[in-house]
């Protein structure tokens, strides 16, 4: 391994055998039976990579991808079942929070044994006792067993442990989403720290603006094995065509599938999407579009993207209105608009026609979680009529490595002088 290497990974796999009952394990351990018993399931397969000193390295996929599995073997915690991992530099790992806690310990009784079990001495310990405890901010609840501990006192402290030492390596399995708001902020900036500091971090994480922002490459693996690594902004876009299948992978290549003929098909529905209308048309279709013309539920903050969709009508409507609206989780409309507000005028419409219509517009709001809202109104007569809406029918997540305040960006141009 090179010395400006932190981590080789080379060739791994990891294999495990599935019984469909468990006396099926017994009969082959005892080797009672010639015929196979299980069936063969890689969680890893093949994958290669390697994290230079100083890197941030970034592993994205879709659960049962591999990536737990990978840092696992990465840290000892599991073994490969061929290939072989290098590491040059001491581990910190936030895997697991408090996986080695002993439950019937005070929290100070824990943070020496898990001081321990890390590799440092009851000195080094002393030495880092005092910036545990600050980090964790839980009082008087240090001299107490930590079964008497909120879930969120518990991770707080487990987190503080893990993060306080003086790692070369700093690896992080979805561990910087503990706590309250403030305690994420607090976790944030020491993992910027770290960085600053020149520090080898490896870590997945399901928040694409984290992987964005702080990552020099990332690592996209799919299914065990690893589709791609590159920097942020590519990979986290083949990211977003594996999330709705459109990413079809042969052999080493992967390419975009150009035909889609359901829409609503590659997005995640809300089970739970209020829907009512009179029936004189009904929304058929729908879809998020991002500006490489891909279906998906991510946008990045700053691109163009399109919200379309398509309505089926069952009668006579002189100029039906469409409209979307896009809220926060909490219920607070946005944003949106219609074709009314845009002055549109849409021509008149019968039974079996259809229209499609698209909203194009630059994502301005701020990284986070909404809910789409899509609609089809319309005057009979002087009397206003909902055709058909469908609310919070899906989500739409914005990617950012860079929030103001509030609920839009307004990019300001900033000159200080």
């Amino acid at each position: 391994m090179m010395n400006d290497t932190a981590i080789s990974v080379n060739d791994v796999s990891k294999l495990y055998k599935l019984y469909d009952k468990p006396s099926d394990r017994f009969v082959e351990a005892l080797g009672l039976s010639k015929k196979k018993k299980y069936t063969e399931h890689y969680a890893l397969k093949d994958v290669s990579f390697e994290v230079k000193k100083g890197e941030t390295v970034g592993i994205i996929g879709t659960n049962g991808s591999g990536k737990s599995t990978i840092l696992k073997i990465i840290t000892g915690v599991l073994n490969p079942s061929q290939g072989n991992v290098e590491i040059n530099g001491r581990i910190s790992a936030l895997l697991e929070l408090g996986a080695g806690f002993n439950m019937e310990y005070t929290g100070i009784e824990n943070v020496y044994l898990n001081g321990t079990m890390i590799g440092f001495s009851k000195e080094e310990i002393d030495a880092k006792l005092e910036d545990i405890l600050n980090f964790a901010d839980i009082g008087e609840f240090v001299h107490q067993p930590v079964k008497t501990y909120s879930s969120g006192m518990f991770v707080r402290l487990a987190f503080a442990v893990a993060i306080n030492i003086d790692p070369e390596i700093l690896i992080v399995d979805e561990a910087l989403s503990v706590g309250d708001v403030f305690f994420q902020a607090k976790c944030y900036k020491k993992f910027e720290e770290f960085k600053k500091l020149g520090k080898t971090i490896l870590f997945v994480s399901h928040d694409l603006g984290s992987i964005a922002k702080y990552c020099d490459r990332v690592v996209l693996l799919n299914k065990g094995k690893k589709l791609s690594e590159g920097e942020p902004k590519p990979i986290v876009d083949m990211y977003k065509k594996v999330l709705v299948n459109q990413l079809e992978v042969k052999g080493n290549e992967a390419k975009t599938e150009v035909e889609i003929e359901n829409w609503k098909e590659k997005l995640k529905i809300n089970p739970n999407c209020e829907e009512y209308g009179n029936g004189a048309a009904k929304i058929v279709d729908y879809a998020v579009i991002d500006e490489d013309d891909v279906i998906t539920d991510s946008i990045s903050k700053g691109d163009t993207f399109t919200i379309k969709f398509k309505v089926a009508f069952t009668t006579n409507i002189e100029n039906p209105i469409f409209a979307f609206t896009i809220k926060n989780l909490q219920g607070t409309e946005i944003t949106g608009t219609n074709t009314m507000y845009e002055r549109i005028y849409v021509n008149p419409v019968g039974p079996g026609d259809s229209k499609t219509v698209t909203f194009t517009q630059d994502m301005n709001l701020q990284g986070g979680e909404y809910l789409l809202s899509l609609g089809c109104t319309g005057y009979v007569g002087d009397e206003f009529q909902v055709f058909h809406r469908l609310y919070d029918v899906c989500n739409v997540t914005v990617i950012s490595d860079k929030n103001s305040v509030g609920f839009y960006d307004m990019n300001s141009n900033i000159d200080v002088y």
